[in-house]
């Protein structure tokens, strides 16, 4: 499946994409010079830059595998960014291997690595819209395609609504809106709460960029949840949601600027 009408299948080199900065600090090699320029800058203001990247994927793993243990068997994923093994169909089809999955994106790199994306197991399926996270009619009728929307789904935007303005409270609100009772909400973000002269500089390195950047606040980043039962611990630093042995011992090593929460809709 696919949604290219949506957005763009060519790659810009010229300026900085946020999936790329965040290859590059993952140790990814899907990056171009102008993105690890960016990453590079970030991390001389921001030190943490590259551990809060590999706490906030451990979060998406933990947070999958919590949702499938509990029964979940659908995930929409937006926001996918490039692949990085565990992806989050291994991580759902691990627990059960018929979980269905679909990503969304709208960075043509990730649309040419899609098919390392479809590689799922033979009970489930895993496919891929090529679409940007503001255009929901077409993610959600293309996501229908392979997901019961009549059914939970679990919806993730991990590491993505710190580019999304004001208007994503909106945005987000209608997908919940269309998905059925029983689905879950998995968000992550940057938050200003723990160093906010770093993150005002990381903030103004993206908009100069031209990638519009939204900290927020733990009371500001919980309104996403408005309506929704939060999952224990609620909205916390990312380390500290559901912390495994991985995350207690990053967390000796201080703290990162992002926060995280899961919530189910009633």
């Amino acid at each position: 499946m696919t949604g290219s009408e949506t957005a763009p299948t060519t790659v810009d080199t010229s300026r900085p994409h946020p999936a790329r900065v965040y290859d590059w600090w993952l140790g990814g090699k899907d990056n171009y010079p102008v993105d690890e320029e960016l990453a590079r800058r970030i991390l001389a203001v921001d030190g943490t830059a590259v551990r809060g990247a590999k706490a906030n994927r451990r979060f998406m793993h933990r947070a999958v595998r919590t949702l499938a243990e509990q029964g979940v068997r659908q995930f929409l994923d937006i926001g996918t960014g490039i692949p990085t093994e565990p992806n989050l169909h291994q991580v759902a089809q691990g627990v059960a291997s018929g979980a269905r999955v679909v990503y969304a994106d709208n960075d043509p790199i990730v649309l040419r690595h899609a098919q390392a994306l479809l590689t799922g197991t033979a009970e489930g399926s895993t496919d891929y819209v090529h679409a940007d996270v503001r255009d929901p009619d077409t993610i959600l009728r293309l996501a229908a395609e392979s997901l019961d929307l009549e059914q939970p789904v679990a919806l993730s935007l991990v590491a993505l609504t710190h580019y999304l303005d004001d208007d994503a409270y909106d945005l987000l609100a209608g997908y919940v809106d269309a998905l059925a009772p029983g689905s879950f909400l998995v968000l992550s973000q940057v938050s200003p709460e723990l160093d906010p002269p770093a993150i005002e500089r990381v903030s103004d390195f993206f908009r100069t960029s031209g990638t519009p950047f939204f900290p927020r606040t733990a009371a500001e980043f919980g309104r996403f949840f408005a309506g929704l039962d939060l999952l224990e611990p609620g909205v916390c630093p990312v380390l500290d949601w559901r912390p495994e042995a991985e995350d207690e011992a990053a967390a000796k090593e201080g703290a990162v600027p992002v926060i995280a929460g899961v919530a189910r809709k009633r």
